[in-house]
Formats: structure tokens, sequence, C-alpha cells
């Protein structure tokens, strides 16, 4: 009996294990039809809008956005911003009723897909290896287009695309820098920060993102991605 039980727990195990690597190579090319975040937003009554779009049908404004706010070092790095993780570290470690984080654009994209929100160590190692996979087997533009097609851009609201109809009734190519500045500034917390009507935070924030987008605009590793 006690044979049975492990034989059958044996090859389940090893069937999720083939199931997920098959799931993360298949959203190479397929989108993502739900994910944990938003069957969240479906419970609690915010509702789901979402349009996914392919990379080249979002304005480089948008693309150049979140990699002003969010992650500057993306074309660069393996999938961890490693001087970033031990700032944080140290700082949580300073100030332990705050919470400092030090995601890239391939963990958040990792964790939006595949995970939940919220902190624990359980979460965290799996985001891990999650982050590994999508940069050894999707790249970094596939990695910015389902991170920008799934990123929560409002309460209910997720994707640059939806983000982009809601907010300013245009289509996510015609964004301008500074629309595409205010929707990446409401990224840390979408459901809390206006983009429109835009709240304080925002504009503050998106006028910083607009001066980091001049700067990096330039660079070459940048354009490869974006253009």
């Amino acid at each position: 009996m006690f044979l049975s039980i492990w034989r059958f727990f044996k090859r389940l195990a090893l069937f999720l294990i083939i199931a997920q690597f098959v799931y993360i190579i298949a959203l190479k090319w397929v989108n993502p039809p739900i994910t944990a975040t938003q069957i969240v937003s479906l419970i609690k009554g915010d509702g789901l809008q979402k349009a996914y779009i392919p990379l080249n049908e979002m304005s480089q404004n948008a693309k150049l956005a979140v990699i002003a706010s969010e992650d500057q070092l993306f074309p660069d790095h393996n999938g961890f911003d490693w001087k970033s993780i031990q700032k944080a570290m140290e700082y949580n470690q300073r100030k332990p009723g705050r919470v400092r984080g030090a995601s890239t654009i391939s963990q958040q994209t990792a964790k939006n897909v595949f995970l939940w929100q919220g902190r624990s160590w359980i979460r965290k190692g799996l985001e891990t290896y999650f982050t590994i996979m999508i940069e050894k087997l999707w790249g970094k533009r596939r990695i910015l287009e389902v991170y920008l097609n799934v990123a929560e851009t409002g309460r209910g609201i997720f994707g640059i695309e939806q983000a982009a109809q809601t907010y300013f009734k245009k289509p996510a190519r015609e964004l301008s820098a500074q629309e595409a500045a205010a929707i990446a500034a409401a990224l840390p917390n979408p459901v809390k920060y206006n983009v429109k009507p835009i709240s304080p935070f925002v504009a503050a924030r998106s006028k910083k993102i607009m001066q980091q987008m001049n700067f990096i605009r330039p660079d070459r590793d940048v354009q490869a991605i974006i253009d």
C-alpha cells in the first residue's frame, strides 16, 4: 500500500515538473490565459480588463518608460540586479518595519505570470527559478512583451493596451512619453495611485521617469529591445 502511494506521488511530481516546463516553453509564443493576480482581482470584485498585443504594437515610449522606471539594467543583467538586491537587504536590516524591494522586470514577470503576490521565502525561491527559466528560454524582448501585457495598471486593469484605452482613449502604439510615464509611475501600486485623474504621487514620479527616459534612450542595448 505504502509503495503504491509513493509511486503515485512520484509520477504526479514528474508530471508536474514536465507540465510546468512545457508551459514555460509554450509561453514563449502564447500569451498567458490568466494569472493568479487576475483571478484575485475577479474574486475581489475589481473585475478583469485586459487586451494582449505584440511588442511591435506598443509605442517605444511605453517600453522605454517601464525600463526607465522599473529596471534600467534590464538589457544587461541575467535576471537579477545583485547590487540593488544587496542594498535592499541592508536597508531592510536597518529598518525592519519597512520593506524595500529590488525586483527586476524579469523577476516581476516571473511573479506575475507563474506565481502569486505577497512575500515569503517559498514564493521568492520559486520566483528565482522561473526568472532563470524565462531569461534562458524567452529572451529580453519576449520578457518585456509579456510584462507589459500582464502587469496590473489599475484596479482590474491589466496590460499597457488596456491602460492606454482606459486612461487616454487610444491604442498603446500612440502613447506619448508623458502618458507612458504616467502609467509606469503607478506600477508600484496601481490600485492605490491613480493615472487619471492623476494622483500627486504619479504626477511627481512621472516627471522623474521622463527625465530617465531621455537619459537612457540613446543606449544601443536599450534600443535593441524597444525597436
